[in-house]
């Protein structure tokens, strides 16, 4: 029966993942697709700067909802079915856990409900660390706190940030917990963190230029 837990490790989280709220929220009070506004992302950072507050509130609790349910859902599938702790270090499962996060964004980033188009995968990548190790998630959004703050660019804070997500994913899971999967778990964390710098390439290319907009700067 554990072969059933590893479809449910691919499968629920991407489908999961891709549950856009931007999309679906945007959709309903405007009518419009939201990959077709502002910057044509669906994420967060537009449907703030063309949707407003309230929009983005309910787009917050949506991608934080949905990528924290696909962790639980992976970790509760092998405990109840085959009887696996995955949170457990010494259990060399843990990789499952890391699994599920990258398929999450995965998820977020090519929902196939949306036509494979959908946003740039960070809220949801840090609801889902957050899930799975709070120590790794406090550090990443730490990191990305205080670039924003001090540049005010939303996208350089977030690929930085991801970027340090195979070290915290090493330093956590192998050098402290002691976990055999440890290396494993820093390569499936430098996975996610490419997809989401990936993701962010168009951005890297205007802050290179000096093109891209701050955070507050609206768009039409």
């Amino acid at each position: 029966m554990e072969w059933i837990c590893y479809i449910i490790m691919l499968a629920v989280p991407y489908l999961l993942g891709g549950i856009n709220t931007s999309i679906i929220i945007t959709k309903i009070k405007t009518g419009k697709d939201i990959r077709t506004m502002g910057s044509g992302n669906a994420g967060l950072t537009n449907t703030l700067r063309t949707q407003g507050k309230a929009v983005a509130g309910i787009v917050l609790l949506g991608d934080v909802l949905k990528a924290v349910l696909a962790v639980l859902a992976v970790r509760y599938a092998f405990s109840l079915i085959a009887g696996i702790d995955i949170t457990d270090p010494t259990s060399g499962m843990s990789w499952v856990g890391y699994m599920s996060v990258m398929m999450t964004t995965v998820g977020h980033v090519y929902p196939i409900y949306y036509g494979f188009k959908g946003g740039k995968g960070v809220l949801a990548a840090i609801s889902a660390i957050f899930t799975l190790d709070w120590r790794s998630a406090v550090i990443l959004l730490g990191i990305f706190i205080i670039l924003v703050a001090i540049t005010r660019y939303v996208s350089l804070g977030s690929c930085i940030a991801s970027s340090m997500f195979f070290v915290t994913a090493l330093i956590f899971s192998y050098f402290i917990d002691g976990d055999p999967a440890g290396i494993i778990n820093s390569i499936l964390g430098g996975l996610t963190a490419a997809l989401i710098i990936f993701m962010h390439r168009g951005n890297i290319q205007r802050l290179l230029t000096h093109t891209e907009k701050k955070l507050g700067e609206k768009s039409k």
